[in-house]
């Protein structure tokens, strides 16, 4: 399925004549973040829930509020992943949709759109999520590939989850029946496994090590 087909219409954009206890009514019968305003069926931009409840004097027209609208948007071409970004950005639950002609086309829920991520194959697939760290400068999305390829495996999917302090962390997501030879691969190329697995003979033997240090301290 298309993203935009989980474009929304239920509810209807407000006018800079509609008023701020009509508003303040809509976000009492919907659970969202904000309300769209269009003028002449052109976005102008949204207006916050926490905005829209502060305000006294509630026959006033939104047009008196103009200065708190909020001005975002997402086109009909942007991507599933644009999209989360939008909505982390501007901390909304309901983003306007406009078309090539910035008129208002309708909206996105959050919950949709992160209905469309778990419901992919990076997040459906039988597979094997493998963390990894390493230093910035020896981060290669190649070499990542090149690794789990060269070990027989199949990669769904690969996102940066964290970079800090000259550090960045990867998530993987890997079809493999035996993950013990990538994370070896992985270490000796520098990078740390920072994910717990069952049968890491790496770690197994590092236990051993340890176990059998202390013994000798201990005597």
């Amino acid at each position: 399925m298309n993203i935009t087909d989980y474009i929304l219409t239920n509810i209807q954009p407000l006018t800079t004549k509609s008023t701020v206890k009509m508003a303040q009514r809509l976000f009492q019968e919907h659970p969202i973040t904000h309300l769209h305003v269009v003028g002449e069926g052109i976005l102008l931009g949204s207006f916050s829930n926490s905005d829209m409840q502060i305000l006294e004097n509630s026959e006033s027209p939104l047009g008196a509020h103009i200065h708190l609208l909020d001005c975002f948007f997402a086109e009909e071409t942007t991507s599933p992943l644009e999209l989360l970004q939008l909505f982390a950005n501007n901390d909304c639950s309901t983003l306007p949709v406009v078309d090539a002609d910035k008129k208002y086309i309708g909206h996105y829920d959050l919950s949709d759109v992160l209905d469309v991520f778990a419901s992919s194959p990076f997040m459906l697939e039988e597979s094997e999520t493998l963390i990894v760290e390493t230093l910035e400068n020896n981060f290669s999305m190649s070499t990542i590939a090149q690794i789990i390829e060269a070990s027989g495996c199949k990669l769904l999917g690969v996102y940066i989850s964290e970079k800090k302090e000259g550090q960045v962390q990867v998530t993987l997501k890997i079809v493999a029946q035996e993950i013990n030879e990538i994370t070896q691969t992985f270490r000796r190329y520098d990078y740390t496994i920072v994910s717990n697995h069952e049968n890491d003979v790496y770690l197994d033997d590092l236990k051993n090590r340890s176990q059998y240090l202390q013994k000798y301290l201990n005597m």
